[in-house]
């Protein structure tokens, strides 16, 4: 069986709500969609029909995405809820559904099936590194320069394709 996880941008596209499939979602996430369709009580629907579980990752499967999240230099771009919906996928063996460059691009570096929504998605993944415009140093894994204080800017590093496209099938 192939389980969906589905990020904030799934919910604002309306995936789960035309969609008859189970899903998946995180308490984080679902704080951050919980007022979509509130009048219509959609998604208390969409849980009590059962097409909606809301699941929350076991820490070994956050640990190892805040950890590839800090090897990659996407950890200051992810929101908790971003890196929640990720260790989900891998907990579950799940494919993701967003439309987040970020979230895409860690989630490749991780090997998940990745489906974006209404976007291409991305094509080649990243490695990001920060520099500071005073020292001209990079780092990898901090968000202030250690020598002058100066806020790091952040750049791409080396780039390679996508050993798993991003896939074009529907996800409804």
């Amino acid at each position: 069986m192939v389980f969906r996880v589905l990020d904030a941008s799934a919910f604002y596209a309306g995936i789960p709500f035309a969609s008859p499939e189970k899903n998946f979602t995180t308490p984080d996430v679902f704080d951050e969609i919980k007022h979509i369709k509130r009048n219509h009580k959609a998604i208390e629907v969409l849980i009590e029909t059962k097409r909606l579980e809301i699941m929350t990752p076991e820490i070994e499967y956050i640990e190892k995405v805040l950890l590839k999240s800090k090897d990659t230099g996407d950890f200051q771009n992810l929101s908790t809820g971003d890196i929640s919906v990720i260790a989900l996928c891998i907990q579950l063996n799940a494919e993701l559904i967003t439309d987040d460059f970020a979230v895409s691009n860690l989630a490749k570096h991780l090997n998940l099936k990745v489906f974006p929504i209404m976007t291409n998605g991305i094509t080649h993944m990243a490695d990001w590194i920060y520099f500071c415009s005073g020292c001209e140093k990079t780092f990898a894994r901090i968000s202030k320069c250690p020598l002058c204080g100066n806020k790091l800017s952040r750049k791409l590093g080396k780039r390679e394709p996508s050993a798993s496209p991003v896939s074009k099938r529907a996800v409804i």
